[in-house]
C-alpha cells in the first residue's frame, strides 16, 4: 500500500458507508466527510477521522474517494468553497465512485491536472448488498499507470474490475450498465405480471426460468423480492431517474435511438411522481400493477 495508505472517503450514503468501512476494516487510515453529520457517527466508531469539509479531507489524504449523488454534487465537493482542489496535493489520487456525466469528469480531471494530481472516475455496480460484501463491479476510466496503483483499494471494495479506458470511459460503461439494468428489469417485471395474472405458481416459474435463458442478475435479485413483495432499495428509484437522465443525455448527443430507454424511464419517472423515489428499483411493478389493474401473488 505504501503512499496510497491515508484514504478519503466523502459521501457516506446507501453505498458510500459499507464501501468506507470496508477499508477500514482493510487497514486504510481513513478521513471522512459527509454533508448529513449524523452519518458519520458508525464510521467514527470504527475509527475514521472525521473532516469538516472536503478541502480538509483531502489535505490529510493520498486518495480522495467520492461517492455521491449527481455531477452538480461532484462538481460542488471539488470546485466549490472548501472543496477537494483546494486541499489536494501534488500527486494525490482522486477516486470518483458516483455516477456522474462524462463531460463532467473529463472537466474535473482537468482542474485537478493543473494541481498535479490525477483523477479515476470508477462508477460501480451492484447494489447495496454487493457494497457491503465488498462485491461490487467497478469499471474505471483514467491513466493506466494510476489505476494499477490503486487496484489494492478497488480490490477492497469489488470483486470485478476492470480498466475500461481512458477518462470519462468508466462512466460511458456505467451508462451501458444501466441501460440494461433498466430494460432488464422492466421485461422481468412484465413477465412477473403475466404469471400473476395468468394465476400461475410464481415461486415455481421463478424456480424454472432462473434455470435457463431468461436468467439475469435483474431476475434472480429483485423478481425475487418482487414476489415477496419487498421493495427496500438495493438501490433506490431515486438514483435510477438520474442515471436513466444521463443514459438521455448520451443518446440525444450521439442521436441514438434508444427506444427501450425511453419507455423506461417513463416508467421510472411515474414512480418518482408517486413519492415513491426512496424504495427500490424493483418498485418498478408498482407503476405497471396500476396500469395493469393486477397485482404480483
Amino acid at each position: 500500500m505504501g503512499d496510497m495508505q491515508r484514504i478519503g472517503f466523502i459521501g457516506l450514503g446507501i453505498m458510500g458507508k459499507p464501501m468506507a468501512l470496508n477499508l477500514i476494516a482493510a487497514g486504510y487510515i481513513l478521513t471522512v466527510y459527509n454533508r448529513t453529520r449524523i452519518k458519520t457517527g458508525v464510521l467514527e466508531q470504527a475509527g475514521a477521522k472525521l473532516a469538516s469539509s472536503p478541502k480538509q479531507v483531502s489535505e490529510n489524504s493520498d486518495v480522495i474517494i467520492t461517492m455521491v449523488s449527481d455531477s452538480p454534487d461532484v462538481q460542488e465537493i471539488v470546485l466549490g468553497n472548501d472543496g477537494i482542489l483546494e486541499g489536494i496535493r501534488h500527486s494525490s489520487v482522486m477516486i470518483d465512485m458516483s455516477t456522474i456525466s462524462p463531460s463532467m469528469t473529463k472537466t474535473l480531471s482537468q482542474r485537478l491536472a493543473e494541481k498535479g494530481a490525477s483523477m479515476l472516475d470508477a462508477p460501480v455496480s451492484g447494489s447495496s448488498w454487493a457494497a457491503e460484501d465488498g462485491t461490487l463491479s467497478i469499471m474505471v476510466g483514467g491513466d493506466k499507470e494510476v489505476f494499477q496503483k490503486c487496484l489494492p483499494i478497488f480490490e477492497t471494495l469489488g470483486k470485478t474490475i476492470v480498466h475500461i479506458g481512458p477518462t470519462g470511459m468508466g462512466q460511458v460503461c456505467k451508462l451501458v450498465n444501466q441501460v440494461i439494468v433498466a430494460g432488464t428489469l422492466a421485461s422481468v417485471c412484465e413477465g412477473l405480471l403475466l404469471g400473476s395474472k395468468s394465476g400461475v405458481n410464481l415461486d415455481n416459474v421463478f424456480q424454472a426460468i432462473t434455470g435457463g435463458a431468461a436468467n439475469s442478475w435483474q431476475l434472480e435479485n429483485l423478481g425475487s423480492r418482487i414476489i415477496k413483495r419487498d421493495f427496500a432499495p438495493g438501490f433506490t428509484v431515486k438514483l435510477m431517474l438520474k442515471d436513466q437522465r444521463l443514459i438521455n443525455q448520451a443518446s440525444e448527443e450521439l442521436e441514438l435511438p434508444m427506444p427501450v430507454s425511453s419507455i423506461a424511464r417513463q416508467f421510472f419517472y411515474a414512480l418518482g411522481q408517486k413519492g415513491l423515489g426512496e424504495e427500490g428499483t424493483q418498485s418498478y411493478i408498482k407503476a405497471l400493477e396500476e396500469i395493469g389493474e393486477t397485482e404480483v401473488k
